[in-house]
């Protein structure tokens, strides 16, 4: 049995990709995007008429040209979620600007206006959840949105307290992103690589599993941002895993035996941790490697966003 059939008994895959062939190919259950992955697909011929789609709306919708980029790259952001939700069972995340990071209100409202948009498509907003950066700030949003109905996913997410955080909020599900801290390892201690069970990432994936599963928190764990299939198949048995094209094409390929290794009835023990604004920033502050992958990762979707703005600003003004 190949490990891609071997790992769903144990946990559900999801499609890290904005890629309508490669979801249709490897069969998740559900799908993520965010601006750097439809960055990326928008320019390809086949998804033509959904940026023409998009460019029609936002002419419409604007008054000004800059409210009418912002109404099309929305509208880009949910015409790809309503593709991949004719191809899935389950849910797409949908990620919200990340220029408000910081703003509480206006992500809020961002965030019921992405929601608006799926709905006035007819679409089942049990399927959508809002993508939102695990920053104090984001956290205050997706526990009003999750109050309002509508789901989130947190991004970003690269420590204990974050993931603590969002379980407070009620937050239906988080993202903690195991490659880049990964990569954050490799370069402070010099090294090529980690042994699976002792890599950073991994290490850091589990010790978020086990406190969840031991405080009995319903909020789903899925692992994301991976470098390797050994990672993956380190966290078999973790709720979900998002995975790229690449790597779900590597397991599906691979005969190595995976056997559970995160289970909820066999968790190792983490201390309570107790979390107000103050605890909360500062404990973050003094993590030097989630302190530095959250803001770069924000700066990395800001400029997506920012250099996708840029071509649809010529499109709409040409």
């Amino acid at each position: 049995m190949r490990s891609l059939e071997q790992l769903k008994k144990f946990t559900t895959i999801v499609s890290d990709t904005g890629d309508f062939e490669s979801i249709k190919n490897f069969k998740p259950q559900d799908a993520t995007t965010n601006p750097s992955l439809i960055y990326s697909a928008y320019k390809l011929p086949q998804y033509k008429h959904i940026l023409d789609d998009a460019i029609e709306y936002g002419k419409k919708h604007g008054k000004t040209i800059d409210e009418k980029i912002s109404q099309t790259v929305d509208k880009l952001a949910v015409n790809f979620g309503m593709e991949i939700l004719k191809i899935i069972p389950g849910r797409v995340s949908t990620e919200l600007d990340a220029r408000l990071s910081f703003d509480i209100e206006a992500s809020i409202e961002k965030g019921r206006s992405i929601i608006q948009l799926y709905k006035d498509n007819g679409v089942d907003t049990e399927r959508v959840l809002i993508k939102v950066a695990s920053t104090w700030e984001g956290i205050q949003v997706a526990k009003q949105l999750e109050k309002e109905g509508i789901h989130c996913n947190m991004t970003l997410l690269f420590s204990l307290p974050q993931a603590v955080l969002c379980a407070e909020a009620g937050v239906t599900l988080i993202s903690p992103f195991a490659g880049r801290i990964t990569d954050y390892y490799k370069k402070k201690e010099g090294k090529d690589s980690y042994p699976a069970p002792e890599d950073p990432g991994v290490v850091s994936v589990k010790q978020i599993f086990n406190y969840y599963k031991q405080y009995k928190y319903k909020t789903v764990v899925m692992g994301a941002s991976f470098r390797n299939k050994e990672q993956i198949i380190e966290l078999a048995g973790c709720d979900f895993l998002t995975v790229s094209p690449t790597l779900l094409g590597e397991l599906e390929k691979s005969n190595i035996e995976v056997v559970r290794k995160l289970d909820p009835e066999k968790t190792t023990p983490v201390p309570k941790m107790e979390l107000d604004e103050k605890k909360f920033r500062w404990l973050l502050n003094e993590d030097d490697m989630a302190n530095d992958k959250l803001a770069e990762g924000i700066r990395r979707f800001a400029a997506d966003l920012t250099k996708l703005e840029s071509e649809v600003r010529k499109l709409i003004e040409g």
